[in-house]
């Protein structure tokens, strides 16, 4: 390679596609990678090895692997991981899944629809009676995850008896 400051030629090292002098490489040949004048055969964390470029790039911040410019593979350890981006804390409608430093859907909870009322009992007996209580209940269909919605009442009960009918005066 031809040195710019000098007119002379200088012989590049053999991983070298080319050189600004002998120990400064320019430019790598495929399947290297120019780390500050050097072609590496791969990059440290916090750089991505860019094939196109041949030159290992800096991944985003917080980020200490990467596939390309933008998108993280690795996160630092106070980070969580999101499509390829670090959060320090996770977006809405995602909550963190600690143990694997992610951010996770956040799930609320999804209840079914009331039963029938029950039948009219007193308290503490099962027989149906004038008086009393009848209840209903639902089921959960979804249950909510740590930062979610927690779920309504499954059950309720009210007070139920069996009415005569109202006579309606006539005035």
């Amino acid at each position: 390679a031809r040195s710019p400051l000098i007119s002379t030629c200088t012989k590049c090292k053999a991983d070298c596609a080319s050189c600004f002098s002998e120990n400064f490489c320019t430019r790598c040949h495929p399947g290297r990678f120019l780390l500050r004048g050097k072609c590496e055969s791969s990059c440290p964390n916090g750089l991505t090895a860019n094939s196109a470029l041949r030159e290992c790039t800096e991944c985003p911040a917080g980020c200490e692997q990467c596939v390309r410019r933008n998108m993280c593979t690795r996160c630092r350890a106070d980070l969580y991981h999101l499509h390829g981006q670090c959060h320090h804390t996770c977006p809405n409608n995602f909550e963190p899944y600690v143990q694997l430093m992610q951010c996770v859907p956040r799930i609320h909870c999804q209840v079914g629809q009331w039963t029938s009322w029950g039948p009219c009992v007193r308290k503490r007996s099962t027989d149906v009676h004038r008086r009393g209580e009848e209840g209903r209940t639902r089921r959960v269909l979804r249950t909510p995850s740590g930062f979610g919605d927690p779920c309504p009442r499954l059950s309720e009960i009210r007070k139920c008896g069996n009415r005569k009918r109202q006579r309606t005066r006539l005035s």
